[in-house]
């Protein structure tokens, strides 16, 4: 199939770089979104997102006249679903944004056009969930008009590369809408395309995340068992990766991201009889932040009254992702348990978290600390100079949960650290 127009709906960290992408390939792209404050941003030229790379083929994509922004859907060949799927309190997924935009969708679809879903979501969704919505223009998916499920699977940071260079899963419901999804991404994707179908397609993004989330609970349960047996979990990692069949990953304060502390949920929510060891992982990474906060609470001895300056809020290293943040929820419960917490994110210095102060700059976050905590090892961060941090703060306590800071240097300058992970006898 040849495609010359297209429609993307929501221009968050996936739709914005794929609608430009598309747009830098010749194509002719609508951008959607509901939130007007994005709207504004991008019609002056200026994403939202950080992204490297991005504000530039953004606006190299506005000039060429390739691609519009718009609050609504416009006719064309093809339209691309990229909202959020987030979990509810319950934990369940949240399809709301999904099920809108196949309903914006309805007046505009024509015989002939390809419907794709991007966003992250449950087994069966695009069959059971965007297929009868989209109907109710009355064309039927298969006999009328195209629709496949093709899932990112991109890093932020790496966001641009990826989407063209990773392979690109695409599922139809049949094999004609498999190979007019090929077609549509073929414009940019330089990785191999691999068809299957929808469900298929929507369990192999499930799956890929899961698969993360459980091994990382593994390490994290193992910085918990090593620090109830007094013994170093970094060293004992080390040691046990020399094995040629096993990569035990990094522990830490937590899982973030929209993609694997979140994914794992809607297997669950799916078929939770069939899921306890997915179920059982998510339960383990969602209670690390508080086993960090413990370790906090335990280096200084009480909460209460103690100033700590918590270094990084993204959810991970060098990026400005808040979403689902562990960080964010070890600050919090510091803050609850009556320390005053100032935070300092040089990628999102404005980000409040609530009972905390958003500090402009990492010396005003070190102004009258107690204790410095590493949340985030973005590069900057892993790089301190401990006899500077010694400099402009009063405190001598130092919490690494991230495994970074070399130990020696700290305690060359003075400090008490404590890494999560290492007992007593090797903290």
């Amino acid at each position: 199939m040849r495609f010359e127009t297209i429609c993307v709906l929501g221009l968050g960290y996936i739709g914005l770089p794929t609608a430009s992408i598309f747009a830098s390939n010749g194509l002719k792209v609508t951008g959607v979104d509901v939130n007007e404050r994005i709207l504004t941003s991008l019609r002056q030229g200026e994403p939202h997102i950080e992204e490297p790379g991005l504000r530039a083929l953004v606006q190299a994509a506005l000039a060429s006249g390739n691609l519009s922004i718009a609050a609504q859907p416009k006719p064309a060949d093809a339209f691309l679903i990229a909202v959020p799927t987030p979990v509810r309190e319950d934990k369940g997924a949240d399809l709301s944004a999904v099920t809108t935009a196949a309903e914006s969708i309805v007046p505009h679809l024509r015989r002939g056009n390809l419907v794709v879903l991007e966003s992250t979501s449950p087994p069966r969704t695009t069959v059971d969930v965007v297929a009868p919505i989209v109907e109710r223009s009355g064309l039927r998916a298969g006999a009328d008009f195209h629709l496949a499920y093709s899932p990112e699977r991109v890093l932020p940071g790496q966001i641009l590369r990826e989407l063209v260079e990773n392979a690109r899963v695409i599922g139809g419901i049949d094999s004609a809408s498999s190979e007019a999804g090929r077609d549509l991404y073929s414009a940019f994707v330089r990785g191999e395309i691999v068809l299957t179908d929808a469900t298929t397609a929507e369990m192999v993004k499930l799956m890929e995340n899961t698969y993360r989330d459980i091994s990382i609970a593994a390490a994290n349960e193992f910085s918990r068992l090593a620090e109830r047996f007094g013994i170093d979990v970094w060293e004992a990692i080390a040691i046990a990766n020399r094995h040629p069949r096993i990569k035990i990953l990094r522990p830490g304060p937590g899982v973030g991201g929209h993609c694997i502390s979140v994914d794992p949920w809607f297997l669950v929510e799916s078929a939770p009889e069939i899921t306890p060891l997915i179920r059982q992982a998510r339960l383990v990474n969602d209670g690390q932040p508080a086993f960090a906060a413990g370790l906090i609470e335990r280096s200084l001895g009480g909460l209460r009254g103690r100033t700590i300056a918590a270094l990084g809020l993204a959810y991970k290293p060098d990026v400005d992702d808040l979403r689902e943040s562990p960080a964010i929820d070890v600050a919090r419960q510091l803050a609850m348990g009556g320390a005053q917490v100032k935070t300092f994110d040089p990628y999102a210095v404005e980000a409040a978290v609530p009972g905390c102060t958003a500090a402009p700059s990492l010396d005003a976050a070190l102004k009258d600390a107690e204790a410095i905590v590493l949340l985030v090892d973005h590069r900057a961060f892993v790089d301190l100079d401990p006899m500077q941090v010694a400099a402009s703060m009063p405190g001598r306590v130092a919490v690494d949960t991230r495994g970074r800071w070399d130990r020696a240097r700290w305690a060359g300058a003075g400090f008490r650290l404590h890494v999560l992970g290492a007992g007593e006898s090797h903290g």
